[in-house]
């Protein structure tokens, strides 16, 4: 019995902190977990530019209403959960997430929660658990499955390390060269293929 967990931004959809950080025209927003293996220090620098920009919930959501999924994304996702259970684990939030699970066709996701005061500043977020994707690749584990995993940054190789098979998809040269032991994949179908050879 096998669970494929997977990523979410740079994955399936585009990064939305770069999406924001184009659309508001600060370049520092573009920071995300390729860049920045400490989340704790990422979400503390993005939510103090927020507040020095006076900019909260709401105008992010504006940003994600426009993000479509990465072509070719949904027809991958749908063909992956055809043949066997997916749950995309993300360090995302439930608050952005809404909108991309629909255009995704409401796959499972596990994410975390933002704080928002009542006028719409982010002041703060929640983790669903410590070390949230390992974690919850470990509680998948000790139910029997057994997991496979894929994701493009440093918050997803604690999984992809401790999954049955991982790989990287879409990753930096970086990571790459760093963590050869993975396998690196740019399209959809060689990732497909591995993820459906690794479950035989």
């Amino acid at each position: 019995m096998f669970v494929t967990c997977l990523d979410l931004e740079g994955v399936l959809v585009p990064e939305i902190w770069i999406a924001f950080a184009k659309a508001t025209g600060i370049p520092e927003l573009e920071k995300t977990t390729r860049d920045e293996p400490d989340y704790d220090k990422l979400m503390n620098y993005r939510i103090g530019i927020l507040k020095e920009h006076g900019l909260g919930l709401k105008e992010i959501q504006e940003t994600i209403a426009g993000i479509d999924p990465l072509p070719g994304a949904k027809e991958f996702l749908d063909k992956l959960r055809a043949q066997g259970q997916v749950i995309i684990i993300s360090d995302t939030f439930s608050q952005f997430a809404g909108p991309l699970m629909e255009k995704l066709g409401m796959p499972t996701i596990f994410c975390n929660e933002l704080v928002v005061a009542d006028d719409g500043e982010i002041t703060g977020y929640k983790m669903r658990c410590e070390k949230s994707k390992l974690t919850t690749v470990r509680a998948l584990q000790s139910c029997g499955f057994e997991t496979i995993a894929s994701g493009d940054s440093f918050n997803d190789l604690a999984m992809i390390e401790a999954s049955k098979a991982g790989f990287l998809f879409r990753t930096t040269d970086a990571i790459k060269r760093d963590y050869p032991q993975y396998p690196a994949f740019e399209e959809y179908d060689d990732l497909y293929e591995a993820i459906v050879e690794a479950q035989k």
